[in-house]
């Protein structure tokens, strides 16, 4: 089984290799550059999911045993507080979709006010950071839970999910949704 992912962020990859290859030791993985078709920052949990899908929809094959991967970071409101929501979409060759979500954390006001500005979250957590590159590493996730779940981790987890469901499609014959 081979697998692409819609992204060359290293947190992205690294992530898809340490699931992937824990399940298909086998499996080659590729990653491409894919659009997500939203904005630069997707604000809410649709605009997040539909960035994952559209990247997994991009990148998958209709080859047999080649599926496409999307992950997204999106930013949501719950109860006033601007929260770090992810998403994550595999395709199937017969083009269904998998999806799952992850863990979620609040951001601080005066980075949650950043972005209310307008601006995307990786370039704002430099900033306060004053730190390069975060989003490629760490993410706000690692940051902000000092390194106890750090971006890889995040999407690793998102990936747990949806190779679960994919296996689960497998042995049951379900339509993958």
């Amino acid at each position: 089984m081979d697998f692409i992912i819609g992204s060359t962020n290293q947190a992205k990859v690294q992530a898809t290799k340490n699931v992937i290859w824990h399940y298909f030791p086998n499996a080659k993985i590729t990653a491409v550059e894919a659009s997500s078709g939203v904005d630069a920052q997707p604000f809410g949990d649709e605009e997040t999911i539909t960035g994952a899908i559209n990247r997994a929809r991009q990148v998958y094959s209709n080859e047999q045993n080649v599926i496409g991967i999307g992950l997204e970071g999106g930013v949501r409101l719950l109860g006033g507080a601007m929260y770090i929501c992810n998403w994550g979409a595999l395709v199937l060759p017969n083009e269904h979709v998998i999806t799952a979500g992850g863990a979620q954390i609040p951001l601080p006001s005066e980075v949650a006010n950043e972005i209310h500005q307008g601006k995307e979250l990786g370039p704002v957590i430099d900033s306060y950071f004053r730190a390069k590159g975060l989003r490629q590493k760490e993410g706000a996730m690692g940051m902000f839970t000092a390194g106890a779940v750090t971006r890889i981790d995040l999407f690793a987890h998102i990936l747990h999910l949806l190779i679960g469901q994919l296996q689960y499609h497998f042995e049951n014959g379900t339509d993958g949704n």
